[in-house]
C-alpha cells in the first residue's frame, strides 16, 4: 500500500462530495432532524429510552446511501476502471474511500450526537461521549457495507433499494420495535447475526444500563470486524482491467 496515494484518493473523494451541497445536507442535516421529529412524537421519556439507538442507526443508514450511490457513480461513469488501469494497489482505493467515507460519518455522527445531547436534552446513563462513539463506529459501518452494496448494483436506483432490501430489516429484528426474545426462533437466530443487533445491544446497554466501553467490548469487536470484512469483500469486487 502506498500513503501518497490512499490519501490523494481520500482527497478526491471528498473534494467531490464538497461541491454537491444536497449531500451533504443528507449527511449533516437530515439524522438531527430525524432525531428531532422522534423526540416531538415520543416525548422526552420515550425518547430517552430509544434515543440512543436512533442515535446510531440514523447515521448507519444515510451513510449506507451516500456511500453506495457515491462508489456505484464511480464504476458507472467508467472513473473506476480508469483508476484500475493505474499502477495502484485496490487496497489503496478502497483505504482511500474507506478513510473518506469514515471521516465523513465521523462528522455526521458528531453532529447528531451533539444535536441529541445538547439540544434535544438526550439523558443517558452512560457515558455521552461513549455513545457518541458508537454512533460514530454504526456510521463507519454503514459506509463500509454500501461500498460492498454497490457491487451488486448495475444503476442508481437498484442501489437505493438495498435500503428496503437489506437495511430495513436489521431495524425491524434488532429489537427497537419486538424484543427478540418475543420473535419466532428462526427470526431471532436470523436477528443474531445482523450488524445492526450489535449496535443496537452495545447502545442500548450504555444509554440504559450505563455499561462502560468494557461492558459493550464484544458488541465494539464484532462491529469492527464486520467493517473490515466488508472492505476486504468490497476490494475483491474491483477488477483490473488493460485499457
Amino acid at each position: 500500500m502506498s500513503a501518497r496515494i490512499t490519501a490523494a484518493t481520500a482527497v478526491r473523494v471528498l473534494a467531490q462530495i464538497r461541491h454537491d451541497p444536497r449531500t451533504i445536507a443528507l449527511l449533516l442535516v437530515v439524522p438531527s432532524a430525524l432525531l428531532w421529529l422522534v423526540n416531538e412524537m415520543l416525548g422526552d421519556v420515550a425518547f430517552d429510552r430509544i434515543g440512543a439507538p436512533m442515535l446510531g442507526m440514523f447515521p448507519f443508514i444515510t451513510m449506507f446511501l451516500v456511500s453506495s450511490i457515491a462508489m456505484l457513480r464511480e464504476r458507472t461513469t467508467g472513473t473506476l476502471e480508469r483508476l484500475m488501469t493505474m499502477p495502484l494497489a485496490k487496497l489503496d482505493l478502497l483505504a482511500g474511500y474507506g478513510i473518506a467515507f469514515a471521516l465523513l460519518a465521523s462528522a455526521q455522527a458528531l453532529v447528531t450526537s451533539a444535536v441529541a445531547f445538547l439540544a434535544l436534552g438526550f439523558d443517558a446513563a452512560g457515558a455521552p461521549a461513549l455513545i457518541a462513539g458508537l454512533a460514530v463506529l454504526n456510521a463507519v459501518l454503514g459506509s463500509a457495507l454500501g461500498l460492498l452494496a454497490s457491487a451488486f448494483a448495475s444503476s442508481e436506483f437498484q442501489a437505493v433499494q438495498f435500503m428496503p432490501a437489506f437495511v430495513l430489516p436489521q431495524v425491524l429484528l434488532c429489537g427497537l420495535l419486538v424484543p427478540r426474545e418475543q420473535m419466532a426462533d428462526g427470526l431471532a437466530a436470523v436477528a443474531s447475526v445482523l450488524p445492526l443487533t450489535f449496535a443496537f445491544d452495545a447502545l442500548d446497554a450504555v444509554a440504559v444500563d450505563g455499561a462502560d466501553l468494557g461492558g459493550v467490548s464484544d458488541e465494539v469487536a464484532v462491529l469492527v470486524a464486520m467493517s473490515a470484512a466488508a472492505i476486504a469483500l468490497a476490494a475483491l469486487t474491483l477488477r483490473r482491467r488493460t485499457a
